[in-house]
């Protein structure tokens, strides 16, 4: 249900390492399926620097604005400029072409990221 080769955080962002230092953020399927009908999605510019849990956007639904936060400290690299004309794809595809930013790692990831199944736990949690 979740992709193994990603680490996530409590809040529902991933966060997929490339191998080069660098790793690739977005919200995940759960996130969006809340959110419901993605209409509009807020990212930063490339060039910026970002904390572990900073807010670095908001992804707005038909339902509500959401933040959404770094899980890992970096620099954006790429931001996904296909979302401007095209948010839904976060709803179609969260892990693939949903994706938000690029990032340059600024260390290792954090290790209170959780794995497939710790994060499979916390939504099946969450949604009782």
């Amino acid at each position: 249900m979740y992709p193994s080769d990603v680490k996530y955080t409590k809040n529902h962002e991933f966060i997929k390492s490339l191998g080069d230092g660098t790793a690739v953020v977005g919200i995940t399927s759960y996130a969006q399926e809340a959110l419901g009908d993605v209409v509009f999605v807020d990212l930063p510019e490339v060039g910026a620097t970002f904390g572990a849990g900073d807010e670095f956007g908001t992804v707005e639904s038909v339902k509500t604005v959401s933040e959404i936060f770094m899980p890992a400290a970096g620099e954006i690299l790429a931001v996904n400029e296909e979302l401007e004309a095209h948010p839904e794809f976060v709803n179609e595809d969260a892990f693939g072409k949903g994706w938000m930013v690029k990032v340059k790692l600024a260390g290792a990831l954090p290790a209170d990221l959780l794995d497939a199944a710790a994060y499979a736990a916390l939504v099946s949690e969450e949604s009782h």
